[in-house]
């Protein structure tokens, strides 16, 4: 890119990977743009009404009550699979004391 006097060349960034790494560089150059703007006044009201919507408390409790419901959705899940594996095991249980007992499939060819 062309500078001019007392101008910076933007950093070279390296090709992202992976379209979540190319958009994830794209929110934080954004970010940093905003940032420069607000610290030498000029944001727009967009910007700035962005930024103060983050620093809310209502924005931050509904943040903490997102992480509390995918922490739930996640122990659900586990529990969910947790549950399964113990039926197999009680069905696998039963099937090797039906063995045992000799009440289970008779492979003799009688």
């Amino acid at each position: 890119m062309r500078t001019t006097k007392g101008q910076k060349s933007s950093k070279k960034i390296r090709p992202a990977l992976t379209p979540e790494a190319r958009e994830n560089q794209l929110i934080s150059l954004a970010v940093d743009l905003a940032e420069k703007q607000l610290m030498e006044g000029t944001a727009s009201s967009q910007v700035i009404t962005h930024y103060l919507k983050l620093g809310s408390t209502k924005e931050r409790i509904e943040k903490e009550i997102l992480e509390k419901q995918k922490e739930l959705i996640d122990a659900k899940t586990e529990n969910l699979k947790s549950t399964k594996r113990v039926e197999e095991l009680y069905a696998d249980a039963l099937n090797a004391m039906r063995d045992y007992s000799g009440q289970g499939e008779k492979d003799d060819g009688y």
